[in-house]
């Protein structure tokens, strides 16, 4: 996990009514736009959001997730979605924190990996690009 803040986003969500399923909670399918916020918040800091990884040359499709529901959400719930980026080098893998912004309860837990590929080939890349790196200020 890389340690720096610039590699950390956090975004204060309100939970809007048209996210709660009958159960009076957050439909768990929701869950992945709070992290895509987060995650589009995260990737801004650094100047590779997705227009910039689109004009770049390359797509970076989600192609794998996890989820972890430690706590329920309700509507009017006030969360706080950390997104942090834990490797770089051959994928993207962001992990995802929610907590309850009152009383700092973590609610879930998540992560998302994300591959480079070529837009004009369509072909995966096994080692991400170096404009990742130059964006994110590192050395491959």
């Amino acid at each position: 996990m890389l340690t720096d803040t610039r590699f950390t986003a956090e975004v204060d969500i309100t939970v809007p009514f048209h996210d709660i399923d009958p159960m009076g909670v957050v439909w768990h399918g929701n869950y992945f736009r709070y992290f895509e916020i987060a995650r589009e918040a995260l990737l801004n800091q650094f100047n590779y959001g997705y227009r910039q990884m689109r004009e770049s040359g390359y797509v970076w499709p989600v192609v794998d997730t996890r989820v972890k529901y430690r706590d329920i959400i309700e509507f009017e719930q006030k969360i706080r979605v950390r997104a942090t980026v834990e490797e770089y080098e051959n994928r993207l893998k962001i992990a995802y924190q929610i907590f309850d912004v009152q009383s700092g309860k973590r609610t879930t837990t998540a992560y998302t990996i994300q591959v480079a590929v070529d837009a004009s080939t369509r072909e995966m890349c096994f080692v991400s690009p170096d404009i990742l790196f130059e964006r994110m200020g590192v050395k491959p």
